[in-house]
């Protein structure tokens, strides 16, 4: 009779244990979402799932395979289907933003109309720009640090810059001062994750600044692990694979000065602190510097761009820490060849790519992405940057940032490489 029980028990016990383990796998896998595919989404194979056929809706699923699905969504009926209110918004293309960012303010926003250049055969760029990220990655000849490792060997901490809408189905990596700052409101009104007085945002110009860079706006790739633990890197590649990937990106010697312009040209007082006074005692031989970033602009003290390029080839930089988001490499923030992205887009080409992307999601009726600023960092403005800056030094950043040009396929810059 006793073993009869301790039978019955354990029959019970692992039964328990194996639903939770289903739970756990299908939790935040996108349960509605799952199987939602863009229009340019390639097939993938339904082998990983037990019990489910490729193709099938919620709806067809077998019995059990249904009651799993109302149980594990119901904890998540804000994130499993689209209201109505925002299936029925229109976009509001007439109303411009109120900016109180002072630095929005001094860019401003550009609301004129493209439509000579929309004519670009966006579809063949995509296929071009992936070919050559993937011929590259693929290439043993062409090596950079990092290249080699596997998605398993990316730390958790590397992989902060990978934002999850399950509602859709997209993974966005977003790549500082390259639009990530719109890219990352587009993302917070499609995955509502940030409430406006009880209500989510749906112009993504209506979401201030600092809340758009709030790490705990966003559901990102490393936080999976405090979710999830050991069960954390297996969902991340079942997303990958299901979900749809983009990237933006941009001239990487045009992003570095773009960068310098937003963090050492306008008064910012963390980058002051943690950047400029080091630069400026390092490379510019000043001591006693004021505390703050007011007083050092009052008394003339800013970091120059050559103080900026000597900070950035200092073998002693990143013995100290990992390069700041803001000027560390794309291929270290989005991991390109570990990951097959499904849309590559430029800066260079922002409102069409974007336009291009929205439709490709299906979320072009929802929203539109901001306009962008009128006086964007110009590539034409290379020449003038680097004017001063030692040869030798700019061939040594070249280095540092090559894989960038070559993966994304942007042009050696020749010009400012030879005497």
């Amino acid at each position: 009779m006793t073993k009869a029980r301790l039978l019955r028990l354990s029959v019970v016990l692992v039964s328990i244990f194996m639903i939770l383990l289903i739970i756990v796998y299908w939790d935040n896998v996108g349960t509605a979402h799952f199987y939602l595919h863009t229009s340019f989404s390639r097939p993938h194979s339904s082998e990983a799932i037990p019990g489910i056929t490729a193709g099938e809706d919620w709806e067809a699923l077998p019995d059990v395979d249904e009651f799993l699905a109302k149980l594990l969504s119901s904890n998540l009926k804000q994130n499993s289907s689209i209201s109505r209110k925002t299936e029925q918004l229109l976009v509001q293309g007439s109303s411009k933003p109120v900016v109180s960012n002072l630095e929005e303010n001094v860019r401003g926003y550009d609301w004129s109309t493209r439509n000579a250049r929309n004519s670009l055969d966006q579809e063949k760029l995509q296929v071009e720009r992936q070919r050559t990220l993937r011929e590259f990655c693929a290439n043993s000849s062409f090596t950079f640090p990092t290249k080699e490792r596997s998605f398993d060997d990316i730390p958790n901490y590397e992989l902060n810059h990978l934002i999850v809408d399950d509602r859709h189905g997209i993974i966005y990596c977003y790549v500082p001062k390259v639009a990530c700052t719109n890219w990352k409101r587009v993302m917070i009104v499609l995955s509502e994750s940030l409430l406006d007085q009880g209500v989510p945002y749906r112009n993504p110009l209506d979401i201030p600044r600092e809340h758009v860079h709030n790490t705990s706006t966003h559901l990102t790739f490393n936080k999976f692990w405090r979710r999830y633990g050991k069960f954390s890197r297996h969902l991340m590649k079942i997303k990958l694979k299901k979900y749809t990937k983009f990237l933006f990106v941009r001239d990487p010697f045009v992003r570095l000065i773009s960068a310098f312009r937003s963090k050492f040209e306008l008064e910012n007082e963390e980058f002051y602190r943690r950047f400029a006074i080091p630069m400026l005692k390092l490379y510019s031989n000043h001591t006693n510097l004021p505390t703050s970033v007011s007083e050092a602009f009052g008394a003339g003290l800013k970091v120059s761009f050559s103080d900026f390029i000597q900070y950035l080839l200092d073998p002693r930089t990143e013995k100290m820490a990992p390069f700041n988001e803001h000027w560390r490499q794309v291929y270290r923030l989005c991991h390109p060849c570990q990951i097959d992205y499904d849309f590559i887009g430029k800066l260079e080409t922002l409102d069409e790519d974007a336009a291009y992307l929205l439709q490709l999601l299906k979320v072009d009726r929802l929203l539109r992405f901001p306009p962008s600023y009128r006086n964007r960092t110009a590539s034409s403005w290379e020449d003038d940057w680097f004017a001063k800056i030692p040869l030798a030094w700019r061939q040594q950043l070249y280095k540092l940032y090559e894989a960038d040009f070559v993966l994304f396929g942007y042009p050696k810059p020749e010009n400012l490489l030879k005497d």
